[in-house]
C-alpha cells in the first residue's frame, strides 16, 4: 500500500513537471487591411532574420518581437526559422554590424505585440493562438 502511495506521488510530480512543456500554437499576425491572406515559413523566416524587410504586398515590414525572456519566442524561431536564440541572436549582430539590417522593435508583451500590429497596416508580429482577435489577420499558424 505503501509503495502504490508512493508510485502515485512520483506519477504526479511527473505530470506537473510535464505540462508546463506542452507548447501553446503560435500565431503569426499581421494587420487585417494587410493584402496577405496566408504567408509562408520561409516567408516569415525572412522578414524576421533579416533577410528581407518586405511583405508579399511590397511593402516594408515592420516586424516587432516578444522579449528574449517569452517562451512564445523560442517557440516561434526555433519552428517557423529552424534556430534557436543563440543563433538567431547571432546572425543579427553580424547584421546589425555590417549595417544590412535593423533587428526587429522587441516590445514587452504578447498585447503590446497585437496592439502594435493591430495599429500599423504594414507590422507582422506572433503571439500565442489564444490571444487572437478580430483586431489582427493571422497569416501562419504554427504548432
Amino acid at each position: 500500500m505503501k509503495q502504490l502511495k508512493q508510485i502515485q506521488a512520483c506519477a504526479a510530480l511527473t505530470l506537473l513537471c510535464v505540462l508546463p512543456l506542452a507548447q501553446a500554437q503560435v500565431a503569426v499576425i499581421v494587420n487585417p487591411k494587410n493584402a496577405a491572406a496566408t504567408m509562408t515559413a520561409d516567408q516569415v523566416a525572412s522578414i524576421f532574420l533579416g533577410k528581407s524587410n518586405t511583405l508579399p504586398s511590397g511593402a516594408a515590414a515592420a516586424a516587432v518581437d516578444l522579449p528574449e525572456s517569452a517562451g512564445t519566442r523560442d517557440q516561434f524561431y526555433s519552428k517557423v526559422t529552424g534556430k534557436q536564440a543563440p543563433q538567431v541572436k547571432a546572425a543579427w549582430s553580424r547584421l546589425v554590424f555590417s549595417g544590412k539590417a535593423t533587428p526587429p522593435k522587441e516590445l514587452a508583451s504578447a498585447a503590446e505585440v497585437k496592439k502594435f500590429v493591430a495599429a500599423n497596416p504594414d507590422a507582422i508580429g506572433y503571439i500565442e493562438k489564444s490571444a487572437v482577435d478580430g483586431s489582427v489577420k493571422v497569416v501562419l499558424s504554427v504548432d
